[in-house]
């Protein structure tokens, strides 16, 4: 019986062990990307989305570095300024959300080869004549997104510049337009769109800064990243990228310059 007793808690024991040691996602066949799905044309939700509600190009490339790991890809949708610290402790395995590399990112995380070269822009009301350049946000009231490069960009300003942080960029445009700040900082993408749906808006000229995006993953996780790369440079070799870009890129710039 005690031998009995004792295989059965050695049995136990290992169980317990693979679990701990699958983690999120890891052997489970399923690996786990963290976004914030707020981002068109990058991440955003649909009806009839490639991964369940969720479609957008970081969606596609994520499922295309599921593919090639032979895992199933599971899309968890959190606030970007939280994505970092999930992915630091293991709740997600990667992070694809239209991120830059950042000093203070790489503290807590390993970014993969760039993928896309993007900027931010600054959104201003048709009409209005304080801010022209870059130059005149300094001492204005700025929306951004809270945890964005923007956020960060425009914090630097200094003076008595006075920055306004929300969760989604289509709550600054609102705010915007109901004239309680002078100005959004945002990536252009979701600019554009909201200039479109927005008749009374404008973006200046000028990009705000130029970045590059790249995919996140914990600190010192070498296997998930080097998988992240090979995907990457296959899908920039084969053409699978290009037709990607197409499909998300060039048609939702098309649908606002109509």
């Amino acid at each position: 019986m005690k031998k009995k007793v004792l295989a059965l808690a050695l049995a136990l024991c290992l169980c317990c062990g693979a679990v701990l040691m699958t983690g999120c996602g890891q052997d489970d066949g399923k690996i786990i990307m963290g976004t914030n799905a707020e981002f068109e044309p990058f991440e955003y939700k649909t009806e009839s989305g490639i991964v369940g509600n969720f479609d957008g190009l970081d969606i596609a490339i994520a499922q295309e570095i599921a593919k090639d790991m032979g895992k199933e890809l599971v899309v968890e949708d959190m606030d970007f300024g939280s994505l970092i610290g999930a992915v630091s402790t293991g709740k997600v395995n990667f992070v694809a959300a239209g991120m830059t590399i950042k000093p203070d990112r790489l503290e807590n995380a390993d970014f993969s080869d760039t993928y896309f070269d993007a900027g931010q822009v600054i959104i201003v009301k048709k009409g209005q004549t304080a801010i022209k350049s870059n130059e005149d946000l300094k001492d204005k009231k700025i929306g951004v997104q809270e945890g964005t490069t923007g956020d960060e960009a425009v914090s630097e300003l200094g003076g008595s510049t006075e920055v306004f942080r929300f969760k989604k960029g289509m709550d600054a445009v609102l705010d915007l337009n109901n004239d309680k700040i002078d100005a959004v900082v945002i990536d252009e993408m979701p600019a554009r769109a909201f200039v479109a749906k927005n008749e009374g808006l404008e973006i200046l000229a000028e990009p705000f800064t130029v970045e590059s995006y790249a995919i996140a993953v914990k600190k010192g996780d070498t296997a998930t990243l080097e998988a992240i790369n090979k995907t990457l440079k296959r899908i920039k070799e084969d053409g699978t990228f290009d037709e990607l870009y197409k499909k998300y890129i060039d048609t939702y710039v098309e649908n606002f310059e109509e």
